[in-house]
């Protein structure tokens, strides 16, 4: 039951998509599907409403062995290993600063759990995942979204949009918001706060890399920071077909108003070992080029009457980490656990049981990223003299497992970076 309603929560988070959990006036008994109370025969039906249909360009490629772990539990992480659709093998990253470079392989860890991951096209990746839930029995509407949200009551009234305008009413339980930066619920409520961080661009795209040197290893993850402004940083996460996608970091001071083709091809120009690399790359394909004015996310809370906020829908940091999914499906995963139980009728504390555990490895991240952008977890990561047990902590953050408070550059990140 737990895997069920799991795989529904988990499944893609897309541009524009609310997940709804939708249970309406049966009589009590056990749901196979969901775990919600209800007889099988007579049970709610439990949908996903989206906007965006497959197939579609997102972000977020980069998985995370962590991630792989939530995958696993959720019973689908064999579906992703059988598929055959090539998704890139990944052992970990790789750093490059003016003439330093290092690496980290997550076969070298500290602590249990996956040592590998993968790098995923998104459409492919997320068309798998809701395959293999609706073989499960979950419905998925597309081409609708939320307009309205009324938690006033004891259940949520909401009003869906078709592609064609028509809307239509529906009652339920309990809504989960895994709509990503459109952030579908915090929009509606008005719960948006300005981050606390500052505001960085995002230019980026696909190449064809055509990458040949021996230098460059295909099976990590590439971050190479600008070598004369170190709050720049540019990421290459390659794909086992030859294409990549390749973006640049920074805040807007550095790069004006250019464009961003040209803003990232320039900045591709300026780090030697990326030049290096690159210098046979085919950038026009089928794939724009893509700019994000600022990424940084903040709330006033991650869950309230009847509802929860899943990944970017709620917080998001930064992409330097590929810490994105691995948030998500970790929100899902702490989501699923409590939903599973009010929707039987326990009590559920939501601070204590989803807002705290998912913010204590949110906030590890967190020092992390601070770290690197005030530069101390840069200098950190390219000394040659860092003992080696400290090294693979760090690797296990790298890795995801963020939320391991037995690793000591977990529990004491704030001591260090925060």
């Amino acid at each position: 039951m737990k895997q069920q309603i799991f795989n529904q929560i988990l499944k893609k988070r897309v541009n524009d998509v609310c997940i709804y959990l939708r249970c309406g006036d049966y009589r009590r008994g056990t749901c196979r599907l969901c775990g919600c109370g209800f007889v099988e025969s007579e049970r709610p039906e439990c949908l996903r409403v989206g906007e965006a249909a497959f197939s579609r360009f997102v972000i977020g490629e980069s998985l995370l062995p962590y991630a792989m772990d939530v995958l696993e539990e959720a019973g689908l992480l064999r579906a992703v290993q059988a598929a055959g659709l090539g998704f890139q093998y990944k052992n970990g990253f790789a750093f490059s600063w003016g003439d330093e470079y290092t690496s980290f392989s997550f076969l070298d860890k500290f602590g249990t759990g996956n040592e590998t991951a993968f790098n995923v096209p998104r459409a492919a990746f997320d068309k798998l995942l809701i395959d293999e839930v609706e073989k499960q029995g979950v419905a998925v509407r597309f081409g609708e979204s939320l307009k309205a949200f009324d938690n006033e009551g004891d259940t949520v009234l909401l009003t869906v949009q078709r592609e064609n305008g028509e809307t239509y009413d529906m009652e339920t339980r309990f809504v989960l918001d895994a709509s990503g930066f459109y952030r579908a619920l915090p929009r509606l409520m008005g719960w948006d706060l300005p981050p606390n961080t500052v505001m960085r661009q995002v230019h980026f795209t696909h190449i064809d890399d055509r990458i040949t040197s021996p230098k460059f290893d295909r099976n990590k993850n590439l971050v190479c920071i600008h070598p004369k402004h170190r709050d720049i940083w540019l990421w290459l996460i390659p794909f086992s077909n030859g294409c990549s996608p390749v973006g640049v970091v920074g805040e807007e001071r550095y790069f004006g108003h250019n464009g961003s083709a040209r803003i990232l091809k320039q900045a591709v120009s300026e780090v030697p070992y990326l030049a290096e690399i690159l210098a046979d790359a085919k950038w026009d394909n089928d794939f724009p080029f893509n700019y994000l004015p600022g990424y940084t996310t903040k709330v006033k809370g991650l869950y309230g009457r009847h509802f929860a906020l899943l990944g970017a829908s709620g917080e998001f940091l930064d992409p330097v980490f590929s810490s994105g999914v691995t948030i998500a499906v970790q929100s899902a995963k702490l989501a699923a656990d409590c939903v599973i139980r009010e929707l039987r009728g326990s009590k559920v504390d939501w601070h204590k049981e989803f807002s705290v555990p998912l913010m204590g490895g949110v906030t590890a991240f967190g020092s992390y990223i601070k770290g690197w952008y005030d530069e101390g977890f840069q200098d950190l990561i390219f000394d040659k003299k860092c003992n080696p047990d400290v090294r693979r902590m760090l690797c296990a953050i790298l890795a995801g497992y963020a939320w391991d408070r037995n690793n000591p550059c977990v529990s004491d990140s704030q001591m260090l970076f925060g």
